[in-house]
């Protein structure tokens, strides 16, 4: 077998996928539970805004992250991809520090927000990720244009 070199760069992109599915385990672990007590599947008239009150916070907040973490993070992944495009699978230390502090502030605002949901934690840790996700877009706009 021969041996495939992988830019750097596509190492945190394939840890957030990872991360990803983690959650989506968690989220499932909790809700299942919750949904059997219910009787979710055995009462087709519930609407899922009377599924969500019914389901305790704590419980959501796994969910409500798991959706998340489709909004912002696709955007870490198509820059994270358009980089190592651009830099032809060469590996840059800074675009990899980068995107390996972003997967770890994802990973701590998953934390927070599915086990407190302290709101001012949250949002700093959001807009932590955003920066670097900023800075991360920057360098391939220079890159690009």
């Amino acid at each position: 077998m021969s041996s495939v070199h992988i830019p750097a760069l596509l190492r945190p992109v394939i840890a957030l996928n990872g991360w990803t599915f983690a959650m989506e385990v968690w989220m499932y672990a909790t809700r299942i539970p919750v949904f059997t007590r219910l009787k979710v599947a055995d009462d087709n008239s519930l609407t899922r805004s009377e599924v969500e009150r019914r389901t305790p916070a704590s419980v959501r907040w796994k969910a409500d992250n798991f959706n998340n973490l489709f909004e912002q993070p696709t955007q870490f992944y198509a820059i994270a991809l358009a980089l190592a495009i651009a830099r032809r699978g060469e590996d840059n230390p800074v675009d990899v520090k980068l995107a390996w502090a972003y997967v770890a502030v994802r990973i701590l605002h998953s934390l927070v927000h599915s086990t407190s949901n302290k709101i001012l934690a949250r949002f700093g840790l959001f807009l932590t990720s955003s920066g670097i996700l900023a800075v991360l877009t920057a360098r391939a706009a220079l890159l690009a244009f």
